[in-house]
Formats: C-alpha cells, sequence, structure tokens
C-alpha cells in the first residue's frame, strides 16, 4: 500500500521511524509528568494561544507547556492546506532539509549551540533524525516531523487543533498570551488580521531581497566611495561604487539575461514583479535598461579615470560597522549558484562572499524594526488594545531560516513564561548568534528591512581588527560561547532556563 507523500512505506525505515516516535514519547512521558505536576500546583491558571504549528510554533508550544502553561496550537494544515505542505504534521519542512553548518566557527555552528545550551526541543529532534550531509545538520524531513508531531500531540498541556484562524482577535480570547508563527504561507483571512493589526504600511506579502556581501570579501582596489554628486577626490560618501567598462558591462548582462532563474511556483504571481522588477527582468527589457536604471552612473567619476564610468552598481553598507554590503537595487530570482556566478562577474565583487542570496517570492512578513520589541512582542496600538499581550515567532517576525524560527520559538517562550509570571526575561547578549540577528530586526535606524540569517557581518566587530578569518571567526565563536553562558546565568536566576525549577533539559 502506498504510503503518503514523503513517507517511506513499509520495511526497515518505517520500523526504525516507529521506533523512534516511540522513543520521543518515551522520553515526553517523563518531561510530561514534571510540567502537569507543576500546573497542577499552579492551579493551571495560565494559558497561550499559539497560531501555526511550524518551527517556531512548536518550539514555543513545548518550551511554554514543561513550564506549566496551558497551549492552544491551532494548525490549519491538513483541513485548509497550502500549495507546498504536504501533511498536516507540525514542523514539517517544505525547501531544503538542511538546517546549515554545524561547524562550531560559523554563524549557523554558533547558533546551533545556542539551541543545544538552551535546551530547545526541535534542534534535539533534529539530531536525533540527522542525515549524512557532511559539515552540515541535514534532517529525514519525515521523522522530524512525525517525532515533532508525537511529542505535541503526547503533552497533556498543549490541545493541537486544526482550523484556520482568520481573525486574531478572537484567537487572543481567553488566552493570557498570543502567540502568532503562522509562517511565510500564512493564509489570506489571517494576513488580513495581522495586517489589521500591525497597521497595512506594516506588512510585506512578499519578499524582494537584495544580496548581501561581506566586505572583507570585496576587491577594493576596483572600487571607490563617493554618493552622486559629490566629489570622488574626497573618497567620502554613503556608497561603494563598482565601476563597469562597456566592455565588462557587455559581458555582464549577457550572462545574467541567460543565468538560471528560481521556478516559481503558482502562488507567485506575476503581481510580485510589477511591485519590485528583479535585475534579471530589467535586463530581458533592453541590453541597456540596468544601465538607465539600478546600474545608471550619473553623478559618479571614477578617480582612477577621472570620468564617469559606463555603469556602475552601488553597494550600501547594511550596518553601523560597515561590515558587509547590500547590493543596491538587485533584487532577483536567479538561483543561488547563479547568483555566485555572475554576480562575481561584477568588477571588486570577483570573489564576493555572500551574507545573504537575493529571493524574491512569497513571504508574509511584518516590518520588525518598526513593530517588535527584543523580545518579538508587537508594540502597535491596536495590539496593545487587545489587552493580552501579542508575540511574532518565525519568519513571520522576520527572521529566515530554519534553525532562526526555532530560536525565535524559544526566544518567545521564556519572554511569555516571564511575562506570565508579572517579570521580565533577561536582554539576549548581541555577542551571540540571535543577539545579534534581535538587535538587527528590532534596530528602528534599519530601512526598507528584509528577512535575514544569522551571520557575521551584523555581530559587533572588534575593537582591534583580526585580519586572518579564521582566526577572526572563531573568535566571534568564543566571544558569543561567552556571552551565552552569562545568559543562561541569568535565565536561571530568574526561573527561566531549561532545567531551572525541576524541568528536566532537553535530550541531546
Amino acid at each position: 500500500m502506498a504510503g503518503r507523500p514523503g513517507s517511506v512505506s513499509g520495511g526497515p525505515v518505517r520500523d526504525e521511524r516507529a521506533r523512534s516516535v516511540r522513543n520521543a514519547r518515551s522520553f515526553e512521558g517523563f518531561r510530561m509528568r514534571w510540567s502537569l505536576c507543576f500546573a497542577i500546583l499552579v492551579g493551571m491558571s495560565q494559558s497561550v494561544t499559539i497560531v501555526g504549528a511550524g518551527l517556531a510554533g512548536s518550539e514555543a508550544a513545548l518550551q511554554l507547556a514543561d513550564r506549566g502553561v496551558r497551549v492552544r496550537l491551532v494548525e490549519m494544515r491538513p483541513k485548509t492546506p497550502t500549495l507546498v505542505h504536504v501533511t498536516g504534521c507540525c514542523a514539517e519542512l517544505v525547501c531544503s532539509n538542511s538546517l546549515k553548518s554545524e561547524k562550531p566557527d560559523s554563524a549557523a555552528g554558533m547558533l546551533k549551540r545556542e539551541l543545544a545550551e538552551l535546551g530547545s526541543q526541535l534542534y534535539a529532534q533534529a539530531k536525533l533524525h540527522a542525515v549524512p550531509a557532511g559539515g552540515a545538520l541535514a534532517v529525514d524531513r519525515t521523522a522530524f516531523a512525525e517525532a515533532v508531531t508525537a511529542l505535541v500531540e503526547a503533552h497533556p498541556l498543549i490541545d493541537l487543533v486544526h482550523e484556520e484562524v482568520v481573525d486574531l482577535v478572537q484567537a487572543a480570547e481567553g488566552a493570557d498570551a498570543l502567540v502568532v508563527a503562522a509562517g511565510p504561507l500564512a493564509s489570506d483571512a489571517l494576513a488580513a488580521s495581522l495586517s489589521r493589526l500591525a497597521g497595512e504600511e506594516h506588512l510585506a506579502f512578499y519578499d524582494a531581497a537584495a544580496p548581501i556581501v561581506m566586505a572583507d570579501s570585496l576587491d577594493y582596489a576596483k572600487l571607490f566611495r563617493q554618493s552622486r554628486y559629490e566629489d570622488a577626490a574626497a573618497d567620502a560618501g554613503d556608497y561603494l561604487n563598482a565601476p563597469f567598462s562597456r566592455e565588462e558591462y557587455d559581458a555582464f548582462v549577457d550572462e545574467l539575461v541567460g543565468a538560471e532563474r528560481v521556478i516559481r511556483r503558482d502562488f507567485e504571481t506575476r503581481d510580485l514583479f510589477q511591485a519590485c522588477q528583479p535585475i534579471e527582468e530589467i535586463a530581458r527589457k533592453g541590453h541597456d535598461a540596468p544601465r538607465f536604471g539600478t546600474l545608471k552612473p550619473v553623478g559618479l567619476t571614477d578617480p582612477r579615470t577621472g570620468h564617469r564610468p559606463w555603469a556602475a552598481l552601488q553597494l550600501r553598507a547594511e550596518d553601523a560597522h560597515g561590515s558587509s554590503y547590500n547590493l543596491v537595487g538587485f533584487q532577483t530570482n536567479l538561483t543561488f549558484p547563479e547568483q555566485r556566478r555572475v554576480f562575481r562577474l561584477i568588477p571588486g565583487l570577483e570573489n564576493a562572499e555572500f551574507a545573504r542570496y537575493g529571493v524574491m517570492h512569497r513571504n508574509t512578513f511584518v516590518d520588525a524594526p518598526r513593530l517588535l520589541d527584543e523580545s518579538l512582542r508587537l508594540r502597535s496600538p491596536e495590539a496593545e488594545r487587545l489587552g493580552v499581550p501579542v508575540h511574532l515567532a518565525g519568519q513571520i517576525a522576520g527572521t529566515e531560516g530554519y534553525c532562526e524560527a526555532i530560536r525565535s520559538g524559544l526566544h518567545v517562550a521564556f519572554a511569555v513564561a516571564a511575562e506570565l509570571r508579572g517579570a521580565q526575561a533577561p536582554a539576549l547578549p548581541r555577542e551571540t548568534a540571535f543577539g545579534a540577528l534581535l538587535a538587527y530586526a528590532t534596530d528602528p535606524a534599519v530601512k526598507d528591512y528584509q528577512p535575514m540569517h544569522v551571520n557575521f557581518g551584523i555581530l559587533p566587530p572588534f575593537e582591534q581588527r583580526i585580519r586572518n578569518k579564521r582566526d577572526r571567526y572563531a573568535a566571534y565563536a568564543e566571544r558569543g560561547a561567552e556571552a551565552l553562558a552569562a545568559y543562561k546565568a541569568e535565565l536561571a536566576a530568574r526561573g527561566l532556563a531549561p532545567d531551572a525549577g525541576g524541568w528536566p533539559e532537553a535530550s541531546s
């Protein structure tokens, strides 16, 4: 008999999967006895509604339930399907099955250390259901989702409800807090309700992000600093400029229009392109179209020649330290390998390292710098009028990536657990991976915000520059570990740590 999509029917694989689910339930039984006893002691008087049982919502639900909080976890699948999910499981991965690098001296590795140290339950399940992937953590997505679902369904303090939430005001009724973790494919009705809480001008329905490159990977001998119509001799200005000769421009545009694009899914309509044209679409309108738009050289003078270049790309600093740069106006739908290949044809970017690739797809998210505080609480007037705290978690809060989503769910769980006790969770240090992402995402100075992965470009730089890249990355990781240890001590002092108050730590 055929299994459901994404599963393997029969044989040792299925047997092993069943054993892993039973093991998860057995371990969860021990955990649940602790949380249920605590809930009885406090009278089970507090409850939280979580909208969305993806990575962020599932992590938040399990963490809060283990702290004696009753959770109503609402997931619209499978009753209301999306165009990319195939099951009704919690934490279903719909794109890659990779959770990125595990190397301790990488930004992704730093984030995984945080998840492990802070007792993330989904990270523990990812480790249990890992598949070979070199230096990365990849999972058997079906086994992973089934195991997470088993933990959620077996927990006596979690009520998993399969229905579509169409009104967040109604969803908040009877709850002491509301967490919205609906993900980038939130239904139109839910997105409309969130828009009313956040303000229409602060909710995006698509992601039109240009690539970001690391500053230390650029060839400054080929770049010059100047804002338009400013004196080039002063080597001042807010932008770096990559000047093209005519030959370089011709070669670049030829490769750009022929490059492989991401295959669009049904939910991505042509309206997306009308709002923000990808650079390759502009080039298809005419060979010189980019030169009169995104790559226009007007007001720029190349100090090497004393003349205006044939075309020029402007790069804008992504942070106050100038650790990374945004390729201005380079929204793109090219595949990631093609972005590396084609954009490295730009003078000065031949060895560019990408902190974030350009993306263009349906992606419902809020303007985090204008709306969220560092606990990811929604601070709009309409949200405040609800009378209960409203937190956002996952990609809808403006983060990007699987582990980032899990970590945001964990972060919100700490914040909500503290709020329900009339307290406040400790501030997360910027030296940690998620602390840096959180600071970036909630900084009001950030304009035109787009979702971001953790990366070294947003971490605070060292006072004394470490020139060797490998040594610098290792130093970031060491500094982050020290900051994380201090943060864990603060969590424990406030009764919020994974093993505080008698709650057992997550398995590793």
